[in-house]
């Protein structure tokens, strides 16, 4: 079950999901934005954090959150005191792990280093935008999570619905679709219609929407621990977890990944330039 700090409403299939026991679900939410009109109610100072997991806890009636996340960067307080708070939280049992969203690879780096020279409980998951349209993690995010075995989990995984299968060259305001009216996340769109043609006849011949298919891929990368994904209606939700039963093969894995890859860029392409001669001989 997934929450936004900002925007926590417990009703409904939330109430459903609450009333099960306490360990048959995962519970996640962040801090960071704005909940009031005071100084204190914004942002990762220790007084935001602990009035905000405190809040967190009292509307979603548990005694406890699974997954505490930073929606992002504030740029007004020293992250030392963010993590001091953090990790208090995590002692007192009002959450069991910390996440990040939406963060630089060097600041992961300078958390994980803070939190290891402090002895502090440290982030273990990053909720970054990752899809077939935006593949931007890789460069930095990814070779970072594999080598300190953080978790990633994707959000927006369908690019704001670019991926869903309504979108074409043809048609890029498909009537009723959100990205029609809010063209968020950004992506290259050149690069992501190419990835669209190249998944419809997949779908077609697995008999299931292009969105399952984009969304198979991204589960079937090593470096992706979960996907958050955003369904707007029970059908939409019912298809986008059909994806956990797709299994593509590696045969149609390789051409969504070739038409969706990243260009090189400094330092990765003299990298490969030095390497060339040494691929295939690290196990």
């Amino acid at each position: 079950f997934y929450s936004n700090g900002h925007s926590e409403l417990v009703t409904g299939n939330a109430l459903k999901v609450l009333a099960q026991p306490r360990d048959s679900y995962v519970l996640a939410t962040k801090v960071l934005l704005r909940m009031g009109s005071g100084p204190n109610q914004i942002g990762l100072s220790r007084y935001h954090i602990m009035q905000g997991v405190d809040a967190s806890l009292k509307r979603l009636q548990v005694d406890h959150i699974d997954l505490y996340q930073i929606h992002g960067r504030d740029p007004f307080t020293p992250l030392e005191e963010t993590l001091d708070a953090l990790d208090d939280c995590v002692r007192a049992g009002k959450v069991r792990y910390l996440g990040l969203c939406n963060l630089s690879a060097w600041e992961v780096t300078k958390s994980l280093w803070i939190s290891d020279r402090k002895n502090l409980a440290r982030f273990e998951s990053l909720q970054m935008y990752y899809s077939v349209a935006g593949r931007d993690i890789e460069r930095e995010i990814v070779p970072l999570a594999k080598d300190q075995n953080l978790a990633i989990m994707p959000w927006s995984p369908l690019a704001g619905g670019l991926l869903s299968g309504k979108f074409s060259r043809e048609n890029e305001k498909p009537e009723g679709a959100r990205r029609a009216t809010l063209d968020f996340p950004p992506v290259d769109r050149e690069r992501a219609f190419n990835a669209i043609e190249v998944m419809r006849p997949i779908a077609a011949d697995n008999l299931v929407s292009v969105a399952q298919v984009a969304l198979a891929w991204l589960l079937a990368q090593p470096h992706v621990t979960s996907v958050i994904i955003g369904a707007k209606n029970q059908e939409q939700l019912l298809d986008n977890i059909g994806a956990t039963e797709l299994e593509l093969s590696p045969e149609q894995l390789r051409a969504i990944d070739e038409v969706s890859r990243l260009p090189n860029e400094y330092p990765q392409w003299m990298l490969e330039r030095q390497s060339a001669d040494r691929v295939g001989q690290v196990r």
